[in-house]
């Protein structure tokens, strides 16, 4: 415990203003500790949290339909494929039913249903309806909520913000972390700042593949940058590949955009029966349709977790059923429950007795449109089709990173002193997340566990009086920090670096991607290696250090993403079985599911920086007490 006088002591940053860093931000400034809080945006709305759009689960059993913590627990075990601690889990399935209460006391508007509760849908990996929800835009509101619980600490000056600042280096002083080295954004100035305490809230890493769901700023650069100070980075090659985006239609595309997972709540995902099929879907007759994921998992349906589904459709397109014009795409169709599910609903309300097809199907929009319409809106503006008279088109995309710096149970890396929260650290997903966990952790660990296991550590360091920024190690950091910015600037060679950054997505994808093999994981690690040194040799930069480089920016992360890449493609070729979205084509079963083998690797992956291209790897053995791991059957 660290009384209240002595929290106005101690400072602690916080880098990233997602919800795992501005509801930490806000937590810890009502605690009465100073903080001061960066985001390399113009303002913390900006984070990619907002991006998320179905849904935060919590265990509060209000459908009556058999929920529990233990359950939640347990669907996330099984979920991540026996690859997470179990701790971890059941702690964020007991703090779930907090968050909703907390959030619905910040006014975030959840759906509700007739009789005044908060309304649930279904997600993949669940049998039971405990997903919370704000039509599809759930991670805006949910921000939003911690957004003006951080803007209200700092009206009241327990937060210092910082928009439109990186950070470019942590600095350590006798093992501990104790600042780090900013870039501000809009006059290039690179700042000092010093912290008792350092939590990284900075997200995801999907953006090494280049084309992902990620935000375009979204990176990798402040965790790396603490693994190569010291913080061990936890399982990489945990990619989660989300079955329900927007498919890829030209090179000229930047950015993939994501298609709520909860549309397999209400759509059925279908291809064609006969392969190389030109006719338009609504001219295809049901008994020509193939339901194969209702076929191949009938106790799940379309309701199967993300890589299980990413997968299936994967095998349906490789195998020439395929649609769409690039045939890298399967239906995802809403007519069937427009007219069975809603439109009957809407019939029976208005007392419409044997009401026709057209009807049901024009009743059922009504009611379609206040729990999905923003999201049939953005289909519709991005692809030119409307979703309620053709089905939506639908391939897997790069979403998530189960992967990051390796926690402790108290959310502290090895680095004393320095935390990871949310989507930037290692934990409780295990080789794949959920649908719907993503927001649930974030939350969890900025309001209801960082503010507790914090104290552990800064009770020893109410002594430690502030160091001053004019501290050797602060400016030997900010040395190797502008050292590193010129020596970019001076390459002055030929190609962009969003050239760089394709080809390394391009790599990523083909060979580190949905399917992996030891052969193409070898070539990948050697090709990555040759575009690094390309990339230090022939990269252009336009501008100037000392002003807005948007450019010099991007190349700082496109270099960091190169090395990271080289990490992935290692940790994917050491992790010699399937588990979760980490499918090794070595390693599945006679019917092409992922095959675990518990008895080599039921561990986390935790490597250890040894100097370029050179790592080494801790194992950290994961023990089941509880949920005992078993073959995953979806069907």
């Amino acid at each position: 415990m660290v009384n209240p006088a002595n929290k106005r002591k101690l400072e602690i940053i916080i880098v990233g203003t997602g919800l795992a860093g501005a509801s930490a931000a806000a937590s810890l400034g009502e605690l009465g500790y100073k903080v001061k809080a960066f985001c390399f945006q113009d303002s913390p709305r900006r984070a990619h949290s907002i991006a998320a759009q179905g849904g935060i689960n919590a265990a509060k059993n209000y459908q009556n339909d058999g929920d529990s913590i233990f359950r939640l627990f347990y669907d996330t075990v099984k979920g991540g494929d026996y690859r997470a601690r179990e701790s971890n889990v059941h702690r964020l399935a007991e703090v779930s039913v907090n968050i909703i209460d907390q959030c619905v006391a910040q006014g975030v508007p959840f759906a509700r249903e007739y009789g005044g509760l908060l309304n649930n849908r279904s997600f993949g990996g669940t049998q039971v309806k405990r997903t919370f929800y704000a039509a599809g835009q759930t991670g805006q509101q949910l921000l939003i909520g911690a957004y003006q619980a951080l803007e209200r600490q700092v009206a009241l000056g327990n937060v210092e913000m910082h928009s439109r600042h990186e950070m470019l280096d942590m600095v350590t002083i006798d093992g501990k972390a104790r600042g780090i080295i900013c870039r501000n954004l809009v006059n290039g100035e690179l700042e000092r700042h010093f912290g008792h305490a350092v939590l990284l809230c900075t997200g995801g890493y999907g953006n090494v593949f280049y084309l992902s769901t990620n935000a375009m700023g979204s990176n990798v650069t402040a965790i790396w940058k603490a693994h190569k100070k010291g913080a061990m980075f936890g399982n990489p090659c945990f990619t989660q590949i989300h079955p329900t985006c927007i498919p890829v239609s030209g090179d000229h595309q930047s950015k993939l955009t994501l298609m709520s997972e909860s549309l397999r709540n209400d759509g059925r995902i279908w291809v064609p029966k006969q392969k190389g099929e030109t006719r338009k879907a609504n001219d295809i007759p049901e008994e020509e349709r193939d339901y194969y994921l209702e076929r191949r998992y009938p106790a799940f349906g379309n309701l199967v977790p993300r890589d299980v589904a990413s997968r299936a459709a994967k095998e349906r397109c490789d195998a020439g059923y395929g649609v769409g014009t690039t045939k890298q795409a399967v239906y995802l169709d809403f007519k069937f429950n427009l007219i069975n599910k809603y439109g009957k609903a809407e019939a029976n309300k208005h007392g419409i007795e044997n009401p026709d097809t057209e009807t049901l199907i024009r009743l059922g929009k009504e009611l379609v449109k206040e729990e999905y319409g923003n999201l049939f809106d953005m289909y519709e503006k991005i692809t030119g089709e409307n979703p309620y008279e053709v089905p939506m088109r639908i391939y897997p995309a790069v979403h998530y990173t189960m992967g990051g710096l390796w926690v402790d149970y108290e959310l502290m890396t090895n680095v004393k002193g320095l935390y990871c929260l949310g989507e930037a650290n290692f934990s409780d997903h295990g080789a794949n997340r959920l649908g719907a966990s993503a927001l649930m952790q974030g939350l969890a660990d900025g309001y209801f566990v960082v503010p507790y296991t914090i104290g552990n550590y800064l009770a020893d360091e109410i002594a430690t009086k502030p160091i001053p920024v004019s501290h050797e190690a602060f400016v030997q950091t900010e040395k190797a920090v502008k050292e590193r910015i010129e020596t970019l600037m001076n390459i002055k060679g030929k190609q962009t670096v969003e050239s760089f950054h394709k080809r390394l997505g391009k790599i990523m994808w083909e060979k580190c991607g949905m399917a992996r093999n030891a052969k193409g994981l070898q070539e990948a690690i050697k090709e990555i290696q040759e575009l690094k040194k390309e990339f230090w040799t022939d990269v252009r930069i336009p501008g100037d250090i000392n002003e807005m480089n948007p450019e010099l920016d991007k190349a700082g992360r496109v270099a960091d993403f190169i090395e990271l890449g080289e990490l992935m493609c290692k940790d994917a070729l050491d992790r010699n079985e399937s588990c979760g979205g980490h499918f090794r084509e070595e390693s599945q079963t006679e019917e092409g599911e992922a095959k675990r083998d518990d008895e080599n690797f039921a561990y986390v992956s935790a490597w250890e920086f040894k100097g370029e291209s050179n790592w080494e790897l801790h194992k950290e053995k994961l023990e089941f007490e509880v949920a005992k791991p078993s073959q995953r059957s979806y069907k």
